[in-house]
C-alpha cells in the first residue's frame, strides 16, 4: 500500500479526530488578545483555538498505568541486563552475506536483588526511553562493521533538562496559553495563584553533565530569565520557587521518533528517541506499534519514514521544534 493510500485510510479512518484549529495572528491582533506580552520581534504568532492545549504529564501517566493495571497488565521494575539471541544468515540482493537475529529471553535484574529474572519473549519492544540506545546496544545493534546497516547504532541518548517553577504576582492571567518564544524559551500558568512553569532547552554548546539530576539555576538566571522579562515584562520581579531536572530521549540523527521493527534484529520493535515529544506521540505510537504487531503494517498512518532502517540510508525527518 503506497503513502496515498494510507492517507486515504486515515482519513476515513472512524478513530481520527480533527486536528488542532489554528489562528495566526498580526504583532497587534496579539497584543489585543494578550495585552501583557511585548511583540518587538515578533512578525506573525500562531495561536491554537480548539483541540490545543497542555496537560500534566504525569498525571496523565498515572492514569494510563492505573487503567492497564485493571485491565490485568503486570508491572514488573528492573534493569535488563543480557538477551539471549539465535541466528541465522542469508543473502541480500546484491549477494552480500547478512545476518539476522531473533531475541528469545531477555535477563532482568531486580530492584534491591544481585539475582536476575529470565523471561521468555516472542517480541519486544524497546520503549525504554532515553536508555533505548544502551538497550538496542546491548542486543548487538550497531556493533557490526562501519558503513553497514549491522553497524548502525540507535542514535538516542539521554540529554537532561531543566524545568523551573516561579511566583509572579502581576504575572498573566488566567487566559494565560502556554507560550513559546523566538528563543526557545516557553512557559505556562500552573494554578490560580499566579505561579508559572517554563524553561528552554540548551544549544549543543550548552548541554549539561546527563550523569546526574542536579538542577543549574545560574541557566536560569542567565538564559532564560532574560527572555522571559523581554517578552512578558511583569516577569522582571519573578521569584523561583523550585525547580527539577529530567531526560529526553534525544535523537542525534534528526531529533525524530523511532517507530517499527529493526531489519536485522526481527522481534526488536522500537518506540522511541522522541526528543522531548514522546508523550504527544504516544497515543498515536502506541497504536502505529500495535498495528504492526498484530498486522504485518502501519494502517491508520503511515510511519515509514520513521523506520529505523532511515539511519543507514541517511534519510532525515529532521523536527526543528524541540522546545
Amino acid at each position: 500500500m503506497g503513502r496515498t493510500d494510507y492517507t486515504r485510510q486515515w482519513r476515513r479512518n472512524p478513530f481520527c479526530q480533527e486536528g488542532a484549529k489554528i489562528s495566526l495572528m498580526s504583532p497587534e491582533q496579539l497584543q489585543k488578545k494578550f495585552p501583557w506580552i511585548n511583540t518587538e520581534g515578533v512578525a506573525l504568532a500562531s495561536y491554537g483555538l480548539e483541540n490545543e492545549g497542555w496537560f500534566d504529564p504525569w498525571s496523565l501517566l498515572q492514569g494510563l498505568r492505573r487503567k492497564v493495571q485493571s485491565m490485568g497488565v503486570l508491572f514488573c521494575e528492573g534493569e535488563v541486563t543480557r538477551f539471549i539471541t539465535s541466528s541465522n544468515s542469508m543473502r541480500n540482493s546484491d549477494g552480500e552475506e547478512v545476518n539476522l537475529k531473533r531475541i528469545h529471553e531477555v535477563h532482568v535484574k531486580m530492584d534491591n536483588s544481585l539475582e536476575y529474572q529470565p523471561v521468555e519473549c516472542a517480541i519486544v519492544v524497546n520503549a525504554a526511553g532515553a536508555w533505548s540506545g544502551q538497550l538496542a546496544e546491548l542486543a548487538g545493534i550497531g556493533k557490526g562493521p562501519p558503513g553497514t546497516l549491522e553497524g548502525t547504532k540507535l542514535p538516542v541518548e539521554p540529554r537532561k533538562r531543566f524545568v523551573y517553577l516561579w511566583h509572579c504576582p502581576q504575572g498573566p492571567g488566567l487566559e494565560t496559553p502556554l507560550v513559546t518564544d523566538t528563543s526557545g524559551v516557553y512557559f505556562r500558568r500552573e494554578g490560580l495563584s499566579n505561579n508559572y512553569v517554563g524553561g528552554r532547552s540548551p544549544t549543543e554548546e550548552e548541554e549539561p553533565d546527563p550523569a546526574d539530576l542536579e538542577v543549574d539555576h545560574d541557566f536560569f538566571q542567565n538564559k532564560v530569565w532574560p527572555h522571559l522579562a523581554q517578552r512578558v515584562p511583569a516577569f522582571e520581579a519573578l521569584k523561583v520557587h523550585s525547580a527539577w531536572a529530567g531526560y529526553y530521549d534525544y535523537n542525534t540523527f534528526d531529533q525524530n521518533g523511532v517507530v517499527g521493527p529493526h531489519p536485522l534484529v526481527v522481534n526488536m520493535y522500537f518506540a522511541s528517541g522522541f526528543s522531548g515529544h514522546g508523550l504527544q506521540h504516544a497515543p498515536g505510537v502506541g497504536r502505529a506499534v500495535a498495528e504492526v504487531l498484530l498486522g504485518g503494517c502501519f494502517q491508520t498512518i503511515d510511519m515509514t519514514p520513521f523506520l529505523f532502517s532511515r539511519f543507514y540510508l541517511e534519510e532525515k525527518v529532521l523536527e526543528q521544534n524541540i522546545i
